[in-house]
């Protein structure tokens, strides 16, 4: 029988392991009013929410557009390193904290990786990561585009693009190029077939005007799997107006700047079994020395000269308006009758020096100036054999545009 002294103990030892069971209790869940003294709350995560434009895993990366921005905070840190070999990647965070880019255009199929941190304005800190891989080659299209940025060309000078791929959707690739001139004339794009894209004006480019490019084709689909990876602004301006008139007839070339005659020159143009083409022809490459081997355009071994001078040229095909040096120096004289296996030939020495026409023309001349051919037994030079878009009307020229 239990006395009432002993259950009274029992009782009280009951009780005292209940208050120690809720002291337990109490221990375990934390105290956040304890926390809540110190002014912060540990139990919540950071505010910084980092995000990486690559996603992981992804394999098809921008590499012109991946970088980290972050929200609610800002970077402390971002290590960007090609993976595998580690090589790091230089980057710099902006000045308010808020992103991280490259320094470079990123490589096409490289596998990269990325560790970011953050710390929000209490700072708690954030992190993220990702590995990925940008887009291959094989998935992917460059266009190839001349003039280059801040060149200064001559007034014929057409924007032109060469892709490495063929395009199929050609709408979708032209709207993600404007050509503007400073000077309002309408620019308008032509295909000529499925990898080429020029722009030009109606009539020549004003003298003294800038043109403005915008390649924005990162991401754009120019086929089924085949993306563009350009973004950039390039820009160049328009020089004097300079447009040169060889008279086959006469054998002769008048040179007009900004239309006023500065000059007038004997030329040798094709002979009659060696024509040269008629028509407006701009002038892509200058050579002050290059070689020419007819085996190359279609000629067998009938010429190999090593150091043709002052070489400037006319088509893809390999009309040259050049210096010669080997002409027969006696009946008749240069400039009388036409020997050249298709070029313009100009009085010249051995060794591009000297006081010569062609030096002269050489050294007055700028990439994109225009030299037109008339009177020639040829047919016109076609529209898309070098930089010759000018002999297409105006109609057939807006007719192979995509938008």
């Amino acid at each position: 029988m239990t006395t009432p002294d002993i259950a009274a103990r029992r009782t009280m030892v009951a009780c005292a392991a209940l208050v120690v069971g809720a002291l337990t209790l109490t221990a375990c869940g934390g105290s956040a009013s304890a926390d809540s003294k110190n002014g912060k709350d540990s139990a919540k995560t950071s505010t910084a929410k980092i995000a990486i434009s690559a996603e992981d895993g992804s394999t098809d990366a921008s590499i012109n557009a991946t970088g980290v921005k972050v929200s609610g905070g800002k970077l402390t840190g971002v290590k960007m390193t090609v993976a595998g070999s580690g090589q790091a990647v230089p980057g710099a965070i902006s000045a308010d904290g808020g992103s991280w880019k490259p320094k470079q255009q990123l490589e096409r199929g490289t596998k990269y990786e990325i560790a970011a941190t953050a710390k929000d304005a209490d700072g708690r800190t954030a992190a993220a990561n990702s590995i990925f891989s940008t887009v291959t080659t094989a998935n992917s299209f460059i266009g190839t585009y001349t003039p280059d940025n801040g060149a200064t060309v001559g007034a014929g000078m057409p924007v032109s693009f060469t892709f490495d791929k063929s395009i199929t959707d050609k709408k979708a690739v032209q709207s993600h190029i404007t050509v503007d001139s400073s000077s309002g004339q309408q620019v308008v794009g032509h295909w000529f077939g499925d990898q080429r894209l020029d722009f030009r004006p109606q009539e020549y480019w004003k003298a003294g005007s800038k043109v403005t490019m915008r390649i924005d084709l990162d991401g754009v689909q120019g086929a089924k799997g085949v993306y563009g990876v350009q973004k950039k602004t390039v820009s160049f301006t328009v020089g004097r107006s300079q447009v040169s008139t060889v008279d086959v007839n006469t054998q002769t070339m008048t040179v007009v700047r900004d239309g006023r005659t500065i000059k007038s020159v004997p030329i040798s143009a094709g002979s009659p079994d060696h024509t040269t083409y008629n028509g407006q022809m701009v002038i892509s490459e200058k050579f002050t020395q290059t070689r020419m081997n007819g085996s190359t355009v279609g000629y067998g071994g009938e010429y190999d000269i090593p150091d043709v001078p002052h070489a400037m040229r006319l088509t893809q095909s390999g009309t040259f308006i050049h210096g010669n040096y080997w002409y027969n120096k006696g009946n008749p004289p240069f400039g009388r009758q036409g020997t050249s296996h298709g070029c313009v030939g100009l009085a010249d020495v051995q060794g591009a020096q000297g006081a010569t026409s062609a030096k002269w023309f050489f050294d007055n001349t700028l990439v994109g100036d225009v030299v037109i051919v008339k009177n020639s037994p040829d047919k016109t030079v076609a529209p898309d054999n070098g930089l010759n878009g000018w002999n297409m009307a105006w109609s057939a020229w807006t007719a192979g545009s995509a938008v």
